[in-house]
Protein backbone atom coordinates (compact mmCIF):
# COMPACT_ATOMS: atom_id res chain seq x y z
CA UNK A 1 0.00 0.00 0.00
CA UNK A 2 0.96 3.55 -0.17
CA UNK A 3 2.48 5.54 2.52
CA UNK A 4 -1.02 8.09 1.93
CA UNK A 5 -3.17 4.66 2.44
CA UNK A 6 -0.37 3.28 5.57
CA UNK A 7 -1.43 6.59 7.22
CA UNK A 8 -4.83 6.65 6.63
CA UNK A 9 -5.30 3.10 8.25
CA UNK A 10 -3.29 4.25 11.09
CA UNK A 11 -5.44 7.11 12.07
CA UNK A 12 -8.81 4.33 11.57
CA UNK A 13 -7.56 2.32 13.77
CA UNK A 14 -7.16 -0.37 10.60
CA UNK A 15 -3.45 -0.66 10.69
CA UNK A 16 -1.77 -0.43 14.42
CA UNK A 17 1.92 0.44 14.56
CA UNK A 18 3.85 -1.46 17.15
CA UNK A 19 7.22 0.58 16.86
CA UNK A 20 8.65 2.66 13.95
CA UNK A 21 8.71 1.24 10.76
CA UNK A 22 6.44 -2.15 12.29
CA UNK A 23 2.83 -1.91 11.91
CA UNK A 24 0.27 -4.69 12.88
CA UNK A 25 -3.54 -5.53 11.48
CA UNK A 26 -3.94 -6.64 15.37
CA UNK A 27 -3.46 -4.77 18.16
CA UNK A 28 0.21 -7.08 19.20
CA UNK A 29 0.30 -8.90 22.53
CA UNK A 30 4.14 -8.60 24.26
CA UNK A 31 5.42 -11.98 22.38
CA UNK A 32 4.17 -9.79 19.24
CA UNK A 33 6.08 -6.45 20.35
CA UNK A 34 9.44 -8.47 20.62
CA UNK A 35 8.74 -10.20 17.96
CA UNK A 36 8.53 -6.66 16.04
CA UNK A 37 12.07 -5.67 17.78
CA UNK A 38 13.49 -8.73 16.23
CA UNK A 39 12.69 -7.34 12.94
CA UNK A 40 14.20 -3.89 13.58
CA UNK A 41 17.34 -5.35 15.21
CA UNK A 42 17.86 -8.25 13.15
CA UNK A 43 18.82 -9.71 16.49
CA UNK A 44 16.76 -12.09 18.44
CA UNK A 45 15.66 -10.04 21.77
CA UNK A 46 15.88 -11.00 25.25
CA UNK A 47 13.36 -9.84 27.73
CA UNK A 48 14.31 -8.54 31.50
CA UNK A 49 12.53 -6.61 34.20
CA UNK A 50 8.93 -6.42 33.85
CA UNK A 51 8.65 -8.01 30.62
CA UNK A 52 10.39 -11.10 31.55
CA UNK A 53 8.33 -11.38 34.49
CA UNK A 54 5.08 -11.00 32.59
CA UNK A 55 6.28 -13.64 30.28
CA UNK A 56 6.64 -16.24 33.19
CA UNK A 57 3.14 -15.19 34.75
CA UNK A 58 4.51 -13.45 37.51
CA UNK A 59 4.32 -10.02 36.70
CA UNK A 60 3.11 -7.76 39.46
CA UNK A 61 3.27 -4.16 37.88
CA UNK A 62 1.51 -2.72 34.62
CA UNK A 63 2.23 -0.95 32.15
CA UNK A 64 3.22 -1.26 28.52
CA UNK A 65 6.93 -0.14 28.19
CA UNK A 66 8.87 -3.16 27.06
CA UNK A 67 12.18 -4.27 28.92
CA UNK A 68 14.88 -5.49 26.65
CA UNK A 69 18.35 -6.73 27.28
CA UNK A 70 20.88 -4.49 24.64
CA UNK A 71 21.19 -6.40 21.78
CA UNK A 72 24.88 -5.32 20.37
CA UNK A 73 22.98 -2.83 17.90
CA UNK A 74 22.10 0.37 18.06
CA UNK A 75 18.59 0.80 19.41
CA UNK A 76 17.31 3.95 21.22
CA UNK A 77 15.00 3.62 24.56
CA UNK A 78 11.69 5.51 23.58
CA UNK A 79 8.52 6.00 25.50
CA UNK A 80 7.38 2.18 25.40
CA UNK A 81 10.94 0.40 25.45
CA UNK A 82 13.51 0.52 28.10
CA UNK A 83 17.06 -1.65 26.84
CA UNK A 84 19.47 -2.74 30.05
CA UNK A 85 22.55 -3.34 30.11
CA UNK A 86 23.24 -6.77 31.95
CA UNK A 87 26.04 -8.99 30.99
CA UNK A 88 26.17 -11.74 32.46
CA UNK A 89 22.65 -12.41 33.63
CA UNK A 90 21.27 -15.81 32.93
CA UNK A 91 19.14 -16.38 30.24
CA UNK A 92 15.98 -18.94 30.22
CA UNK A 93 13.73 -20.11 27.13
CA UNK A 94 9.98 -19.15 27.96
CA UNK A 95 7.15 -18.93 24.62
CA UNK A 96 10.12 -19.35 22.41
CA UNK A 97 12.36 -16.65 23.15
CA UNK A 98 15.09 -15.91 25.71
CA UNK A 99 14.51 -13.77 28.83
CA UNK A 100 16.72 -13.67 31.80
CA UNK A 101 16.10 -16.33 34.72
CA UNK A 102 12.93 -16.10 36.57
CA UNK A 103 15.32 -15.61 40.22
CA UNK A 104 17.52 -13.17 38.46
CA UNK A 105 14.18 -11.21 36.94
CA UNK A 106 12.56 -11.35 40.63
CA UNK A 107 15.31 -9.89 42.33
CA UNK A 108 15.83 -6.90 39.80
CA UNK A 109 12.37 -6.13 39.78
CA UNK A 110 12.45 -6.25 43.51
CA UNK A 111 15.63 -4.23 43.73
CA UNK A 112 13.78 -1.28 41.73
CA UNK A 113 10.36 -1.38 43.76
CA UNK A 114 8.81 0.16 46.74
CA UNK A 115 8.94 -2.61 49.78
CA UNK A 116 5.28 -3.42 49.43
CA UNK A 117 5.49 -4.49 45.97
CA UNK A 118 8.96 -6.22 46.30
CA UNK A 119 7.69 -8.72 48.48
CA UNK A 120 4.67 -9.11 46.51
CA UNK A 121 7.20 -9.98 43.53
CA UNK A 122 9.50 -12.35 44.86
CA UNK A 123 6.13 -14.34 46.72
CA UNK A 124 4.90 -14.41 43.23
CA UNK A 125 7.71 -16.10 41.59
CA UNK A 126 7.53 -18.45 44.27
CA UNK A 127 3.93 -19.09 44.02
CA UNK A 128 4.45 -19.80 40.43
CA UNK A 129 6.87 -22.78 41.42
CA UNK A 130 9.53 -20.90 39.01
CA UNK A 131 12.40 -21.19 41.51
CA UNK A 132 12.52 -21.57 45.05
CA UNK A 133 14.03 -19.55 48.23
CA UNK A 134 17.17 -20.56 47.63
CA UNK A 135 17.58 -20.12 43.87
CA UNK A 136 16.30 -16.00 45.26
CA UNK A 137 18.91 -16.38 47.68
CA UNK A 138 21.45 -17.38 45.34
CA UNK A 139 20.66 -14.92 42.92
CA UNK A 140 21.12 -11.93 45.97
CA UNK A 141 24.73 -12.51 46.45
CA UNK A 142 25.26 -12.75 42.30
CA UNK A 143 23.28 -9.78 42.75
CA UNK A 144 24.87 -7.95 46.02
CA UNK A 145 26.41 -4.16 45.63
CA UNK A 146 23.68 -3.37 43.39
CA UNK A 147 21.25 -0.84 44.12
CA UNK A 148 18.23 -2.16 46.34
CA UNK A 149 19.81 -5.10 46.55
CA UNK A 150 19.94 -4.88 50.76
CA UNK A 151 16.47 -4.10 50.51
CA UNK A 152 15.52 -7.56 49.07
CA UNK A 153 17.62 -9.44 51.12
CA UNK A 154 16.13 -8.42 54.12
CA UNK A 155 12.67 -9.20 52.49
CA UNK A 156 13.78 -12.51 52.02
CA UNK A 157 12.37 -13.26 55.75
CA UNK A 158 9.05 -12.99 55.29
CA UNK A 159 8.98 -14.22 51.23
CA UNK A 160 6.23 -16.32 51.19
CA UNK A 161 4.96 -18.74 47.91
CA UNK A 162 1.49 -19.17 49.42
CA UNK A 163 0.33 -15.50 48.85
CA UNK A 164 -1.98 -15.65 46.19
CA UNK A 165 -2.21 -11.62 45.02
CA UNK A 166 0.31 -8.94 45.30
CA UNK A 167 -2.44 -7.20 47.73
CA UNK A 168 -2.37 -10.24 49.95
CA UNK A 169 1.42 -9.43 50.15
CA UNK A 170 1.41 -5.99 50.61
CA UNK A 171 -1.27 -6.89 53.52
CA UNK A 172 1.10 -9.10 54.86
CA UNK A 173 3.72 -6.73 55.00
CA UNK A 174 1.63 -3.86 57.07
CA UNK A 175 0.88 -6.75 59.59
CA UNK A 176 4.40 -7.34 59.71
CA UNK A 177 5.65 -3.58 59.72
CA UNK A 178 2.95 -2.99 62.16
CA UNK A 179 4.04 -5.54 65.21
CA UNK A 180 1.41 -8.08 65.12
CA UNK A 181 2.12 -11.47 65.14
CA UNK A 182 2.77 -13.12 62.24
CA UNK A 183 -0.30 -14.53 60.71
CA UNK A 184 -1.00 -18.32 58.92
CA UNK A 185 -1.34 -17.75 55.26
CA UNK A 186 -3.90 -19.81 53.24
CA UNK A 187 -4.98 -21.35 56.40
CA UNK A 188 -7.66 -24.32 56.29
CA UNK A 189 -10.80 -24.31 58.41
CA UNK A 190 -13.53 -26.92 58.57
CA UNK A 191 -16.88 -25.40 59.57
CA UNK A 192 -19.57 -27.61 61.68
CA UNK A 193 -20.99 -28.62 58.67
CA UNK A 194 -17.95 -29.97 57.43
CA UNK A 195 -16.94 -27.66 54.37
CA UNK A 196 -13.79 -26.63 54.32
CA UNK A 197 -13.21 -22.54 53.87
CA UNK A 198 -9.82 -21.47 53.24
CA UNK A 199 -9.01 -17.81 54.30
CA UNK A 200 -6.02 -15.05 53.57
CA UNK A 201 -5.08 -14.66 57.21
CA UNK A 202 -5.48 -16.29 60.49
CA UNK A 203 -4.03 -15.99 64.01
CA UNK A 204 -5.20 -19.57 65.17
CA UNK A 205 -4.60 -18.60 69.21
CA UNK A 206 -6.80 -15.92 69.12
CA UNK A 207 -9.56 -17.55 66.89
CA UNK A 208 -8.81 -13.97 63.93
CA UNK A 209 -8.85 -14.31 60.60
CA UNK A 210 -8.55 -11.34 57.96
CA UNK A 211 -9.39 -11.70 54.38
CA UNK A 212 -8.75 -9.00 51.61
CA UNK A 213 -11.73 -8.01 48.92
CA UNK A 214 -10.89 -7.10 45.86
CA UNK A 215 -13.30 -5.36 44.14
CA UNK A 216 -12.46 -7.73 41.13
CA UNK A 217 -13.20 -10.72 42.10
CA UNK A 218 -15.95 -10.04 45.61
CA UNK A 219 -17.86 -7.69 43.66
CA UNK A 220 -20.19 -10.13 41.74
CA UNK A 221 -23.86 -11.45 43.41
CA UNK A 222 -22.07 -15.00 43.45
CA UNK A 223 -19.08 -13.83 45.25
CA UNK A 224 -21.18 -11.35 47.81
CA UNK A 225 -22.91 -14.11 48.22
CA UNK A 226 -20.60 -17.16 49.20
CA UNK A 227 -18.73 -13.90 51.41
CA UNK A 228 -21.37 -13.87 53.25
CA UNK A 229 -21.77 -17.70 53.91
CA UNK A 230 -18.01 -17.79 55.11
CA UNK A 231 -18.23 -15.42 57.59
CA UNK A 232 -21.39 -16.62 58.54
CA UNK A 233 -20.03 -20.35 59.07
CA UNK A 234 -16.89 -18.91 60.70
CA UNK A 235 -18.45 -16.84 63.17
CA UNK A 236 -20.69 -20.10 63.97
CA UNK A 237 -17.00 -21.66 64.91
CA UNK A 238 -16.37 -18.62 67.14
CA UNK A 239 -13.80 -16.89 64.85
CA UNK A 240 -13.56 -13.40 64.23
CA UNK A 241 -13.93 -12.27 60.69
CA UNK A 242 -11.89 -9.17 59.60
CA UNK A 243 -12.67 -7.76 55.87
CA UNK A 244 -9.97 -5.47 54.16
CA UNK A 245 -9.53 -3.28 51.20
CA UNK A 246 -6.82 -1.88 49.02
CA UNK A 247 -7.53 1.45 51.11
CA UNK A 248 -6.51 -0.04 54.54
CA UNK A 249 -3.40 -1.64 53.23
CA UNK A 250 -2.39 1.58 51.69
CA UNK A 251 -3.66 4.63 52.74
CA UNK A 252 -4.89 3.18 56.67
CA UNK A 253 -2.33 0.86 57.62
CA UNK A 254 -2.11 1.88 61.28
CA UNK A 255 -6.04 1.27 61.52
CA UNK A 256 -5.67 -1.58 59.78
CA UNK A 257 -3.32 -2.61 62.47
CA UNK A 258 -4.94 -1.53 65.28
CA UNK A 259 -8.34 -3.28 64.05
CA UNK A 260 -6.49 -6.51 64.43
CA UNK A 261 -4.74 -5.95 67.19
CA UNK A 262 -7.18 -5.32 69.08
CA UNK A 263 -9.54 -8.06 68.84
CA UNK A 264 -5.98 -10.99 68.91
CA UNK A 265 -5.06 -9.32 72.47
CA UNK A 266 -8.45 -9.42 73.73
CA UNK A 267 -8.34 -13.26 72.67
CA UNK A 268 -4.94 -13.28 74.18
Amino acid sequence: MSYRTLARRVRTGKVIRVWHGVYAQHPPSTIDRLAALDVLSGKSIVACMNTAAELYGFGTENGRRIHILDPGVRMRPVGELMVHQRIGAPLKRIQGRLATAPAWTAVELARSLRRPRALATLDAVLFKGLCTPTDLRATIDEQKGRRGIVKVRELMEYVDGRSESPMESEARLVFIDGGLPMPEVQYEIVDRCGKLWRVDFAWPDAMVVAEYESMEWHATPEALRHDRMKVARLQECGWMSIPLVVDDVRRHPLDLVARIAAHVDQAG
